[in-house]
Parts: structure tokens; sequence; C-alpha cells
């Protein structure tokens, strides 16, 4: 077992914990590029198999919300290995699933039990020297980030080979290996809050209500989120008719283009050294915003939709890192429960995104997604100009 000395954690948990992370959110995003071999396979419409994503990113929120908090009472060494056995047995049902309602009740479970990674979020922030804070959770955040961008690429290449079905049961074969790296590997931390369940959840409820700093990085965050989301809900579907027409493998590979905007955006902690981190979350929500553009207008060309994905995966993946380290630094000791609020707000803001997205292509197709995660990117960009400095002067330590 790993010692941690003076507050401190070593390079090997948090890479463990980077790839732990990448591998356990990815069950959140098999299934986007998987979304029209089970609309195929079940005989039911692109509508109806897009719910799925949408309670898959519910269902994070609901376990968010209801697990992550429990990392600041209970032994969180444990919580994880019990969350791991519960993952496990939600991919294996969605594997064997049969009719529609099973499909979407083993993904709301497979998203409430897959948060470990925003466990192990707070475990990096909270066991990081000052100077290591921003770099640690970059690392590990990058590892999610990975996660779920080759989520996509590997869910694509699986679906198309040997069919959906066949994604589920590795991933949650998967989950078996992680379980005994978690049991061997994670350093044991003791529960730093001694109240009831019910005031824990209070305690959420007034962290929400009381640090404006969290408050803003929430809503930033789920609207930077939501606009991602309305991207890769639809891309199957748009990939799918004139002029590309190709399958889920292909779908899938775009996740390998994100992958390039998030490993850029691991690395922009080290840009706090020359600029401040509010212009840091501008420029990356800028950048968002004209990733857009170039999704939109030249969104029926490779080359579009790859240096869109590129840049908004950029822009939001940036902005996600920025907004974390800027509410950890809130001198507290309640760091899972600043990240459930967080991360929370952040996964409401990809089921609107997903749920929008979802109509604006019903009615409107591919302009409508556009338009969609455009106005959700200004809705982020016009919170930061307006209130960014307000929320630094308001900021309260608990």
């Amino acid at each position: 077992m790993p010692i941690v000395s003076h507050s401190r954690i070593s390079k090997t948990v948090v890479w463990l914990m980077a790839v732990i992370s990448g591998l356990v959110v990815a069950n959140n995003y098999y299934n986007q590029p998987l979304l029209g071999l089970i609309s195929k396979d079940l005989h039911i419409s692109e509508t109806a198999a897009g719910k799925i994503s949408v309670l898959t990113q519910l269902g994070y929120a609901f376990g968010l919300l209801l697990i992550v908090p429990l990392g600041d009472k209970f032994m969180r060494k444990k919580l994880i290995l019990i969350d791991l056995l519960l993952v496990f047995g939600a991919l294996v049902w969605m594997a064997l699933a049969t009719e529609l309602w099973m499909l979407y009740a083993a993904s709301l479970l497979i998203g409430t039990t897959s948060v470990i990674p925003q466990l192990f979020v707070p475990i990096a922030a909270e066991l990081s020297s000052e100077d290591e804070k921003s770099g640690n959770i970059g690392l590990v955040v990058s590892g999610l980030l990975l996660g779920i961008l080759l989520s996509r690429f590997v869910g694509g290449i699986v679906g198309e080979l040997w069919g959906w079905r066949t994604m589920y049961g590795i991933a949650a074969g998967l989950m078996l290996l992680v379980w005994l790296f978690v049991y061997k590997m994670l350093p044991v931390l003791h529960p730093n809050f001694k109240g009831t369940y019910i005031e824990l959840m209070r305690s959420v409820v007034s962290l929400a209500r009381t640090q404006p700093v969290l408050q803003l990085a929430s809503f930033r965050g789920a609207m930077a989120f939501g606009s991602m989301c309305a991207l890769f809900t639809t891309l199957v579907f748009h990939m799918e008719r004139p002029p590309f027409e190709v399958g889920a493998s292909v779908v899938g590979s775009f996740g390998l283009a994100g992958a390039v905007g998030a490993l850029a955006a691991a690395k922009v902690g080290k840009l706090q050294k020359i600029i401040s981190l509010n212009k840091i979350i501008l420029f990356a929500l800028l950048i968002l915003i004209g990733s857009w553009g170039f999704t939109y207008f030249a969104g029926n060309t490779y080359w579009g939709l790859i240096v869109g994905v590129i840049l908004i995966d950029l822009g939001v993946q940036s902005s996600h890192i920025m907004n974390q380290t800027n509410y950890f630094l809130l001198k507290t000791n309640a760091v899972n429960r600043l990240n459930t609020v967080y991360m929370v707000s952040y996964f409401i803001g990809g089921s609107l995104g997903t749920w929008l997205a979802s109509i604006a292509w019903q009615y409107a197709q591919w302009e409508g997604v556009c338009t969609v995660g455009t106005i959700m990117g200004f809705f982020a960009l016009a919170a930061h100009i307006l209130f960014s400095r307000k929320a630094d002067h308001g900021r309260i330590n608990s």
C-alpha cells in the first residue's frame, strides 16, 4: 500500500487514478457511437435511442449528488470498492438487456455508479501541495478526458465489429480489473465529516448557496459541457447521412481528434504562471464558441468536423480544469462536497445539451444542433464576463 506522508501523494498513485478515471468514466460514453446500432437492433427511433445518452448523464448527476459527498463521511477506498461492484452489475445488465426500458434503467444505473473519478479528483487536490495542485488535478482530469474521448473511438470499432453488447461485456470485465488495482494501490484516507447523512447533504446545499466562486464555476461548466454534448450525441446521426454515410467506427474515431484537444488542455495549468486564471477561462470559452463556426460552416466535410472537435474539446476541457482549480483553492476540508456541487451542475448541463440537441436534430437537423451548442457557449461566456470579478471579491473561505 502506498505511503502518503506530509499530506503528499506519490506520482505513481496520481497516474493510477488518472488511468482508472479514464476506464470508469468511459462507461458513460460508449453509447454515443453505438446509438445507431442500438436503434437498428431494437427497431426504435433515433430520438428514443438518444434518450439512452440523456439518462446516462442524468444518472451521473444523481451519483455525484448522492454518492460523491459520502467521500467526506466514509473511508473513500471502501466506498470506491463497493461502487465498482455496482458499476460491474449495471454494465452486465446493459449487455444483456433486450427491452428498451431495460436499456434505459441500466443506462441510468451505469451513470449513477460511474462517479469514481470524482472521488479521485478531490484526493489529488487534498493531498497535493499548492504548487502541485493544478498539475495533479490536470493529470487525473486528463485521464478522465481521454477516457471520455477514446471510449467513443473504442466503442465505435467494437460495436461495428462485434456488436454493441460486446462493448458492455468488455467494460464489465475491465471494472473487475480496476477493482483489484484499487484494492492493492489506493491509500487509505480517513473521513473528515462526523455528522449524519442529512447534515452532510445540508452542507452541500450550504456550499452551493454561499460560495460565489463555486456558483460561477458550476454554471460555466454546465453550459460548456452541454455545448460539447450537443455535438457528440448527434454526430453519429449526422454522419450516417450524406455526404458521409459512414458507420459507428468512423464516428467513434473522432474521439481521437478530441483527444488532441484534451491533451493540450491538460497542460493549461502551466499558463497560470503568465496568465491569470480568469483570462485562461475567457480564452477557453472563446475557443469553444469559435469551434462551432467550423462545425456549422464546414460540417459536411471531414476537415471541418475534425477541427471543430479538436477546438471544442480544447475549449471545454481547459475551462473545466481551471474551474476545478479555482474552487479547490477555497480553504475548506469539504473537497468532495465542493466537487459534488460543481459536477452535478456539470452533468445536468450535459443532459440539457443532449436533450436540446436531440430535439433540435428532430426539427432542424445539423443547423439546429449547432445553434444549441453555440447558444450554450455564449451563456457560459456571458456569465464569466459579468460575474468573474464579483465572484472573486465575494469569495468566502469556510
